[in-house]
């Protein structure tokens, strides 16, 4: 049965224009072809991603956030009460006068015991300012470091500087070296957020996150599988370019210096609108719907890109529209770092690292 639907699955007319085979994607002559078993090296890289991520937070983010003043709070510690633990977790973190009354009584504990205990309870489990600190470094290292690397990647690359060269010989275009690692190293690093959101700081869009990590992971696999690399690297530097001003905001937030967030969001919110509501729909989305039609007859994986990439502009929509409510709300706050802070963490994300 799992024989019979892998069969299917890989159907040629699933994932190649018409008359094209997998067999004319077999390497020859020293040319090498994008296969999906080099996405299996993702999950390891991952590992290692998140090896790498526990040396950098404490030999370089915690030193940098002690150099900003950001210091480790000690928090008091709590007596063990299974009635009182029990209520907090199934019930409410904040009990009512009644609440706290009754439950006073069952403890045998006076009501400012039992209020004593909410309070420190409910601080155990918000996050400090030290651990915000290095999860936004090092994705801020992360971006900068891949950002860069795209770049360099791609500037001498002609479909770059023309876009009708990102179809020319589709889908027989061989791999690069160099794709190859902007490619395995974004979603081995997509990958290792999703295996470390149990570590990470709990934040209300938990759920939200794991969705777009895991769409992030599936849209590059499907770019990857059919050949769409030359518009996925373009799709993805056009995307990462933001992140990193984003990240180094929160920093700088938990740091307190609101004067140097309030810059960098500006800076970040203008190459996100530039970024995601130009360059992408005007050049991505034109390069992916309208040229390949003078190529190519329309097969399912062309549709199914282009939905995908349409669904992504539509969320580049809705994130747009969030920055834009919290600039209008700092007009009134005078500062952005407790406007943005923790409002939406997938504008710092990249459902869009596809292609």
């Amino acid at each position: 049965m799992f024989q019979t639907f892998k069969e299917w699955f890989w159907l040629e007319r699933f994932w190649l224009p018409p008359t094209v085979k997998w067999s004319d994607l077999e390497d020859h002559d020293g040319l090498i072809f994008v296969k999906p078993s080099h996405l299996y090296m993702t999950i390891p890289y991952a590992f290692v991603l998140i090896i790498i991520r526990h040396f950098f937070q404490k030999f370089i983010a915690s030193p940098l956030a002690k150099t900003f003043g950001i210091k480790e709070e000690v928090r008091k510690k709590i007596i063990p009460n299974s009635v009182l633990e029990n209520f907090f977790k199934h019930s409410t973190k904040k009990p009512s006068q009644t609440d706290i009354y009754g439950l006073a009584k069952k403890c045998n504990l006076t009501e400012r015991q039992v209020e004593r205990w909410f309070r420190r309870r409910q601080n155990q489990d918000r996050p400090c300012r030290m651990k915000k600190f290095q999860e936004s470094c090092w994705r801020f290292t992360f971006y900068l470091i891949i950002t860069i690397a795209g770049i360099a990647f791609l500037y001498d690359k002609p479909w770059v500087y023309d876009l009708w060269e990102v179809w020319k010989g589709y889908p027989r275009q061989p791999l690069l070296p160099s794709q190859y690692w902007y490619y395995i190293l974004e979603m081995s690093f997509y990958w290792s957020l999703l295996f470390s959101l149990g570590s990470d700081i709990k934040r209300k869009d938990f759920l939200a996150n794991v969705i777009h990590h895991l769409a992030a992971v599936s849209l590059m696999s499907f770019s990857w599988c059919a050949n769409y690399i030359r518009s996925g690297t373009l799709v993805m530097i056009v995307h990462d370019v933001a992140d990193i001003w984003l990240e180094s905001a929160k920093m700088f937030s938990y740091a307190g210096w609101k004067q140097t967030c309030n810059t960098l969001f500006f800076i970040f919110s203008t190459v996100f609108l530039i970024s995601r509501l130009i360059i992408f729909p005007f050049w991505i989305l034109y390069c992916t719907l309208i040229l390949p039609l003078h190529y190519l007859q329309p097969f399912f994986s062309y549709i199914f890109l282009n939905l995908q990439l349409m669904v992504l502009q539509v969320l580049n929509l809705y994130w747009s529209y969030l920055i834009l409510k919290m600039l209008k709300r700092s007009i009134f706050t005078k500062s952005l770092g407790g406007v943005y802070q923790d409002a939406h963490p997938s504008l710092g994300g990249n459902p869009s690292s596809c292609g």
